[in-house]
């Protein structure tokens, strides 16, 4: 099993930080996925572990032994990269064998790891052909296995199914976490896609600005963010952001109020200064089209759009200035209508507060003191 540490790396073009004292570490033996925005530092992450770019400062160990100066053959490492980079002269068997004949590899053992390789991706009808013969999905599943065939325990892949089509992503992201498994290796994948990011990974990483903002197992850090960009980025559809303020220990918003618990984990435990500023957000789920149960809040909204998504459909909603988004699944309840006028509802406590300064989570709402509850 091997894991990979980053330690104060810093990397910069043309005096623009790329990536500022950004310190990780990896978990071995487990699929960890960089999500962010474009720009936010990902695939100069990836190509500084692979030894396609060299640092500025820091440090790259990868299990115990610094790579940091190795040249790109000496790490043992897979790339996936976001380009086919196929070569247009070969076949595509002889594109997947290229890593192991560079390694020097005996043609028995390439023909065998080549084999393995096109059944857990159902391409050995692609063989013989060139890239100018293969679609687009085609094209993808080669280079990935090619960067799959090198003898590494540890692979890279940078936003390898950008620009393919759902059905054939949804597919291949089935694919790649068997094969993660079967091969018992560390895989580091990085996405702009919320939903790619939520579905592949056993732990996300949330960069920004070249930082990394939060690092946890996923299931932890969708439900329990302690960042607000973990809560604007991870998700589909997006969180709901609200403004809020804090008056005597409750959090007024433009569509209810309810009382504050602190973040157990924060220094000093204790609740926003009476009179902050705050961001409150709401996980889409967490907002419900039924009139207020016992511990909820609720209100009246309009429908301003619903979109379709098959197995779901995501509602907006327009109240108190703002817009609100729910998802319900299709087959339970009545689907509400452009321009009708609905009840909603949400539990306080699923709403998280965080500080607009630093983006840290100060809490969470609470229903205590119900005779405080009230609406705005």
């Amino acid at each position: 099993m091997t894991s990979v540490a980053f330690s104060g790396l810093t990397k910069s073009y043309r005096g623009t930080p790329a990536l500022d004292d950004l310190t990780l570490t990896v978990r071995a033996d487990s699929l960890t996925v960089l999500c962010g925005p474009p720009q936010s530092g990902k695939s100069v992450l990836l190509r500084l572990l692979v030894g396609l770019e060299k640092t500025d400062s820091g440090q790259i160990v990868v299990d115990g032994q610094d790579v940091t100066k190795l040249p790109p053959g000496g790490r043992r490492i897979g790339y996936v990269p976001q380009s086919f980079a196929l070569y247009p002269h070969l076949t595509v068997y002889e594109n997947i064998a290229y890593p192991m004949r560079l390694q020097g590899a005996r043609n028995a053992d390439i023909a065998a790891k080549v084999e393995r390789a096109v059944q857990l991706l159902s391409i050995g009808h692609l063989l013989k052909k060139r890239p100018d013969q293969l679609s687009g999905g085609e094209k993808q599943r080669v280079a990935i296995a090619r960067g799959l065939l090198k003898d590494a325990q540890i692979f890279v892949l940078d936003d390898p199914l950008v620009g393919l089509d759902y059905k054939l992503r949804e597919r291949l992201m089935d694919d790649l976490r068997t094969m993660r498994r079967e091969l018992g290796a560390t895989f580091l994948y990085a996405t702009s896609d919320a939903l790619e990011a939520l579905t592949m990974a056993e732990d996300i990483v949330v960069m920004d600005r070249g930082r990394v903002v939060e690092h946890a197992p996923v299931d932890r850090l969708y439900h329990e963010p302690q960042h607000l960009r973990s809560m604007e980025l991870v998700g589909f559809p997006g969180s709901n952001l609200l403004p809020g303020r804090i008056d005597a220990g409750i959090c007024v918003t433009p569509i209810g109020r309810f009382a504050v618990t602190p973040e157990a984990t924060a220094p000093d435990a204790t609740a926003p200064a009476n009179g902050a500023e705050v961001i409150v957000g709401l996980r889409p789920e967490a907002v419900e089209l039924q009139p207020a149960g016992t511990g909820q809040l609720s209100g009246q909204a309009s429908v301003s759009l619903v979109e379709d998504l098959g197995g779901e459909q995501v509602v907006y909603l327009e109240t108190g200035g703002l817009t609100l988004v729910t998802c319900l699944s299709v087959g339970r309840g009545e689907t509400p209508a452009y321009g009708q006028t609905v009840a909603y509802r949400f539990d306080p406590a699923a709403a998280v507060i965080f500080d607009p300064a630093s983006s840290r989570r100060v809490g969470c709402g609470c229903f205590e003191g119900q005779e405080k509850i009230r609406h705005a």
